[in-house]
């Protein structure tokens, strides 16, 4: 690899190795030591096409989630079964995944701005804006972008757009399928809002175990079936169709709603940032 070769969007592909390789060292303890992430999928990583594939995921924090799914990714392509032991597999990273994200979250500060660089699709999200409701057309520029990273490699989205639990999945991600046509893959997360705090950057609490399902690819009729067909298919595939709420017991269900409502982060002592 050239020492400045860059990917589609401009971003020099040996710096990105090397975030990668820095921000993997300071987050696996993360998932392996001041918590537990148990797996479930790595064979269906190893599967995959090297371009084309589109993973669809529930979405409990802004940046916990997909820093963890780098890891485990990584970790499946160097042959781990099911787990992130032995941090060696950062040392030659997959650089051609990228994660959508909102473009006001991606520009806030430093931080975000380096794992921009390490992979984000930066959209303008057409329902929501600086902490209010808003209603706005779609760039094409954003759907474009999106295609060019599903042609370059993995793209990771989170159809929902919000990390509060059981909300309706937006369409323009059954749109983007029937564009793109890419291998669709559902991925569920638990135990990361329990762990983290919202953003994703601090340990909210200690001895919680995480867990990542990564399940066989969807099968889709790209030409013949709707939009709301898919979207339907997608809230099965990931957990989040309003009918799981039926055999979910109400007190649990008070329970996780509350836990979610409180969750924001709040400085204390018993708050342990990113690298500790």
């Amino acid at each position: 690899m050239g020492l400045f070769k860059k990917n589609p969007f401009g971003h020099i592909l040996f710096l990105k190795k090397w975030l990668i390789r820095v921000m993997g060292l300071f987050t696996h303890q993360r998932y392996k030591g001041f918590n537990k992430l148990e797996i479930e999928g790595s064979d269906v990583i190893r599967s995959l096409p090297e371009t084309g594939v589109l993973f669809v995921s529930n979405h409990q924090t802004y940046f916990a989630d997909v820093v963890a799914m780098f890891h485990v990714f990584n970790a499946s392509l160097s042959g781990r079964e099911d787990s992130i032991k032995n941090i060696g597999y950062l040392w030659n990273p997959k650089l051609n995944i990228y994660y959508v994200a909102a473009k006001e979250t991606m520009g806030k500060s430093l931080l975000t701005k380096i794992l921009a660089y390490a992979g984000s699709i930066s959209i303008e999200r057409t329902w929501r804006a600086e902490g209010k409701n808003v209603k706005r057309q779609v760039k094409m520029s954003d759907i474009t972008n999106i295609g060019t990273a599903l042609k370059d490699g993995w793209v990771i989205t989170f159809p929902q757009g919000t990390t509060t639990p059981w909300k309706p999945l937006r369409k323009g991600t059954a749109h983007i399928i029937k564009k793109y046509k890419p291998v669709v893959v559902p991925v569920v997360i638990d135990g990361f809002r329990r762990s983290f705090d919202k953003k994703g950057l601090y340990i909210k609490k200690k001895g919680i175990l995480q867990s990542m399902v990564i399940k066989p690819p969807l099968e889709i009729d790209y030409e013949n079936e709707s939009v709301d067909a898919i979207i339907e298919k997608l809230e099965y595939a990931i957990e989040q169709h309003p009918s799981f709420l039926k055999v979910i017991p109400m007190e649990e269900l008070k329970a996780y709603e509350a836990d979610h409502k409180n969750r924001r982060w709040r400085p204390n002592k018993a708050k342990t940032p990113v690298g500790e």
